[in-house]
């Protein structure tokens, strides 16, 4: 790849600039003049850091000012400017302050021709008028701040300063020296000495408000070159005019000022629209917000740059008195009051220097930068995403997909450039003073004790966050990763990320869900098994009925078998056949019980050798934060409470006991025709061998043939077993007959747990809601575009998948019913369920619940493909039915995210890096490292920038410092960007990268606006959006 095609082309328009004059005017009102070629020159010479705070005096008189002079000492200027030079913080910008003139000015000239003030870098006069206006302790104060940029400024001011005029003494004077000196002599004939004919002079001059504001008015110059100031104190300021009356001159007078002069914090947010009155008040009635400063005044060596309090002057911008206009457009961002400016960006987080190493290409090598909003622009192709890859290559900013990029077609200049690149490094001077240098061509990127020291929104990270195919995975981690970090370190419980925290946060409520959906399904595995059984009661008694009627025939031809003369022997089998089908159905009963005692102790060896165990093994897991060890949690193994081994085989040996018992042991053969019972023998206490043993004497006297004997032995044992299967079926018949009304209790209590599924559910919800809960507490208290931002959390109902089990795996849609043909159910669900399935309290779903199957379950039975005749099939697919009917897996807690009403899957991709740009700009409050984004305003309009943009940008430098790549002037000037960084590339030649250089400086150079106006597209546009929305007219 050539160098053309890695820098796309364009090359940069060389311009030269003169100085522009109004700050807020637009670029058709620049000045530009030609200087040949010596334009590239001054452009390789414009290399600054840009807006940084300064301290300056705006207001400090000096020995032999007019009035109050108190400097003294035998060499007062000397020992004033020794002072001054020794002064911490360092006084880098002074409005020399007299009263009426700029005699003084014009000396501190001289002492800074001779060498004196070497920190001080610019000196401009402060002329101090007093209005004919009285305020509570004297007249009030203005100063009229005159633009040193003129080299004949002095005498412009004078021409201006002669038309004010002070009629007294049938006479008029002007404000002239010579003037007061008449003026002084005439109202004090005795005063001779023409000194202290000025002073006199000054303080009988008043000057009138109407006349100073029509002089400034009628002056071009003074348009461009005074700036007003006035005091906003009770003695001689605007607050000492309190009278009702005095109203509309104090408001018209604050009105005219640019600059309040006031160390008040009070005044400072009334004048920023902060206290008592709206920006859009201060823009009716006063022209817009205004700036106050202080100084120290001094009208003696002591006080000299020393202010009452330490209340410091701090302006941000270059040492120029276009910096003064700036603050006046601006006076939020460029002016403060304090014993130190403000602060943003810790200075560990900020980078301070970048350096291009063995890069031939790199004509502009080292760039200072400003650790707060740095914006870089040029044409395209200039190498504006190139600086911006180089300072995210020395962060370790650039991810790994980043460095291996097709250089065909990404957006990235290094990836672009890699074959080009050759041995190029970049060392990057942070802040705190630390340094690291990085290789351009990614050799040492990503190591294993590498982190990103930035934030890197390049265009293909932002691509990959907010395609168009839909919300990534990228995206969503980032958004929980601000919300995880909203919270305090206290309240994230030691979790490690938002995953960690959401899971402690929910998993008790999601582990119960799951509990009360296992009970549901075995509660309907319960409830068919009594469906099952209450359908058997018909059949059942229909068998006993049967089995009543075969025994009465049984026993009916077995008396047929009797012969004559022996009933009374068959009256004695009778009694004792029917004993003996008490104790076989006692044996029986002991027969099942100890079945179950053996399968009993089955069950204990297999729950402590692997049930118990296992168990403890899952709840070790679902608790991984108890912080109990292996001996505190072998207190939750699961064990029997009494001695369940000595029970089992107690009750076991019971059992055999009592069996034998029961069963008797057989007498010994005796004479047939002796009884072996007596026949006053209670036969019920007897066992049974000699029972049989009797039944079986007697059997042989009923009849000498012997097939009739038998046929009587076998019948008698046929009616046994009779009786023991009718035993059976009318305990089965009076366990089915009891089933409905275990159904009913079943079913109700069925019921209760899936209300307890959405108690858990509902549960899950308000955690995960209470996560949200700060940032959404912020959001609601913030305005602007922030407030377009909202988290919710709801719960989700996928009627569509639940229904659709049903129909197509369930119901047999052919049949004629409520539910034929497909969607039928779920148009049904959607109206009976879906509420309160997704609003509903957990009492409210288990109405609705009981309600759709009052309503619907007789139709849904009779869609079902088996019919209930067809017991196996039906018995199985009642059961899956049931299942499906209360299953809540189609029921999700998930949390949204909208931006302006609409959810953020929904957004285009450009609205959707809006919402990336508010996480990083205005939510991601713990993350203080540099921000390097490159072209935010990709896929917005230019109305978008401006809505949605302006505001973030200027909230994050204030916290973070911010690096950006665009090609859009609202992001530049109506953020007021602190550093502009201008991007040039020269003819590109062939099989190399061009030369790509780098001019720096603030928005207070005229340069820099000349080539905002000109390189970026609607420059001009925005300078006068800006003047048009801060109501900025620096003319008075």
């Amino acid at each position: 790849m050539d160098g053309d095609n890695i820098l796309r082309g364009a090359s940069f328009r060389k311009y030269s600039y003169d100085r522009m004059h109004g700050a807020a005017l637009p670029c058709s009102c620049i000045t530009v003049t030609e200087q040949g070629n010596r334009r590239k020159d001054t452009r390789e010479r414009m290399i600054s850091r840009g807006s940084e705070w300064h301290r300056w005096e705006p207001h400090i008189h000096a020995p032999g000012t007019i009035l109050n002079n108190q400097f003294g000492a035998a060499d007062p200027w000397g020992e004033y400017l020794t002072s001054l030079e020794g002064l911490t913080p360092t006084i880098e910008a002074i409005a020399v302050t007299d009263y009426y003139v700029t005699d003084t000015y014009e000396q501190f000239l001289k002492h800074k021709a001779a060498g004196r003030l070497p920190g001080v870098k610019l000196l401009f006069p402060n002329i101090e008028l007093r209005l004919d206006v009285a305020a509570k302790s004297g007249f009030v104060n203005i100063h009229l701040l005159v633009s040193p940029e003129d080299p004949d400024h002095v005498n412009e001011v004078k021409r201006i300063l002669k038309r004010l005029q002070f009629g007294a003494h049938n006479d008029r004077f002007d404000c002239t020296r010579e003037e007061l000196i008449k003026l002084g002599k005439r109202s004090d004939t005795t005063i001779t000495d023409d000194g202290a004919a000025l002073r006199h002079g000054a303080t009988q001059f008043k000057v009138n408000f109407d006349q100073l504001r029509k002089v400034i008015h009628e002056s071009e110059w003074a348009k461009k070159n005074i700036l007003i100031a006035v005091a906003g104190g009770a003695g001689d300021g605007t607050s000492g005019l309190r009278q009702a009356a005095d109203a509309t001159m104090r408001q018209e007078i604050e009105k005219f000022a640019h600059i309040i002069f006031s160390s008040s914090p009070a005044q400072r947010e009334f004048w920023l629209g902060q206290r008592g009155v709206t920006i859009e008040e201060l823009r009716s009635r006063y022209d817009g917000c205004k700036p106050c400063l202080h100084g120290s005044d001094s009208h003696d060596q002591k006080s000299v740059g020393q202010p009452v309090e330490n209340r410091f002057s701090w302006i941000k911008g270059a040492l120029e008195f276009d910096t003064l206009r700036q603050a006046c457009i601006d006076p939020d961002g460029r002016a403060y009051v304090g014993e130190q400016p403000p602060r943003s960006a810790m200075p560990s987080q900020v980078l301070s220097h970048v350096r291009i190493d063995d890069a031939d290409w790199a004509t502009t090598p080292e760039i200072p930068l400003n650790p707060g909003l740095v914006a870089i622009i040029g044409p395209r192709g200039s190498g504006k995403t190139a600086l911006a890859d180089v300072i995210a290559a020395g962060c370790d900013a650039i991810t790994p997909s980043g460095w291996d990029a097709d250089e065909n077609i990404s957006p990235s200049f290094l990836a672009r450039a890699r074959r080009l690149i050759g041995d190029a490094t970049t060392t990057l001077t942070w802040g705190g003073g630390a340094t690291v240098t990085r290789a351009l061509d990614g050799a040492d990127a990503n190591g294993h004790m590498s982190f990103p020291r930035a934030r890197y929104l390049s265009q293909q990270f932002v691509e990959e966050l907010c395609s168009a195919k839909g919300v990534s995975d990228g995206l969503v981690e980032e958004i929980e990763r601000v919300i995880f970090e909203s919270h305090s370190q206290d309240d994230r419980e030691w979790a490690l990320d938002f995953a960690e925290l959401r899971d402690q946060q929910t998993s008790r409520f999601q582990q119960a869900r799951e509990r009360e959906a296992e009970a549901i399904s075995d509660i309907s595995d319960r409830i068919a098994t009594e469906f099952e059984k209450e359908s058997l009661v018909a059949s059942l008694t229909t068998q006993v009925g049967q089995k009543n009627k075969l025994i009465a025939d049984y026993t009916a031809d077995r008396a047929k078998l009797v012969v004559k003369g022996t009933e009374a022997q068959v009256a004695r089998h009778t009694q004792l056949s029917e004993a003996a089908q008490k104790l076989r159905n006692k044996i029986q009963n002991l027969g099942n019980q100890r079945r179950t005692f053996v399968a009993l102790q089955d069950e204990v060896r297999s729950m402590r050798a692997t049930g118990a165990p296992e168990m403890l093994r899952q709840a070790q897991a679902r608790h991984t934060n108890s912080g109990l060890d292996a001996k505190q949690w072998d207190d939750f193994l699961l064990i029997y409470k009494g001695d369940v081994d000595k029970s089992l085989t107690a009750y076991i040996t019971w059992a055999d006991g009592e069996v034998g018992k029961l069963n008797g042991v057989p007498p010994l053969p005796g004479d047939p025709s002796v009884p072996l019972i007596a026949d006053t023998a209670d036969v019920l206490a007897l066992p049974l061998a000699p029972i049989a043993a009797e039944m079986t004497r007697l059997e042989a006297l009923f009849s000498a043939d012997k097939l009739v004997r038998e046929q009587y032995a076998a019948l008698t044992g046929r009616i046994a077993q009779e009786n023991s299967a009718l035993q059976i079926l009318t305990t089965r018949l009076t366990d089915a007959q009891g089933a409905a009304a275990r159904r009913k209790d079943l079913q109700t209590e069925r019921d209760d747990t899936y209300g307890r599924v959405f108690e858990a559910i509902i549960n899950e919800q308000n955690a995960l809601a209470g996560l949200y809960a700060p940032l959404m507490a912020r959001l609601a208290a913030s305005s602007g575009t922030l407030k377009k931002l909202s988290f919710s959390v709801r719960r989700i109902a996928d009627v569509q998948a639940w229904g659709a089990v049903a129909e197509e795996e369930l119901l047999d849609r052919r049949k004629t019913g409520p539910f034929y043909g497909r969607g039928s159910l779920i148009a049904a669900a959607t109206e009976a369920l879906k509420p309160a399935w997704e609003t509903g309290t957990a009492a409210e779903v288990q109405a609705a619940m009981t309600a759709f199957m009052a309503k619907y379950l007789r139709d849904l039975l009779s869609h079902a493909p088996y019919a209930p005749t067809q017991q196996a099939e039906f018995r199985t697919w009642s059961k899956q039915f049931a299942h499906w009917l209360f299953s809540t897996d189609h029921i999700t807690v998930r949390y949204e995210i909208s931006y302006d009403g609409v959810d953020i899957r929904k957004l285009s991709p450009g609205t959707r890096g809006i919402v990336l740009l508010l996480l990083y700009l205005a939510l991601d409050d713990s993350d203080d490292r540099p921000l390097i984004i490159d072209q935010p305003e990709e896929n917005l309009d230019p109305k978008s920038v401006f809505d949605e943009l302006v505001a973030l940008f200027i909230a994050a430098k204030a916290k973070r410092q911010v690096i950006m790549v665009t090609h859009n002037a609202n992001l530049v000037i109506n953020t007021d960007a602190d550093q502009i960084i201008v991007a040039e590339a020269g003819p590109h030649p062939s099989g190399g990268l061009p030369p790509i250089s780098y001019a720096a400086g603030g928005l207070e150079n005229a340069a820099i606006r000349k080539a905002v106006c000109d390189i970026l597209e609607g420059g001009e546009a925005a300078f006068r959006e800006r003047a048009r929305r801060l109501r900025v007219r620096l003319d008075r």
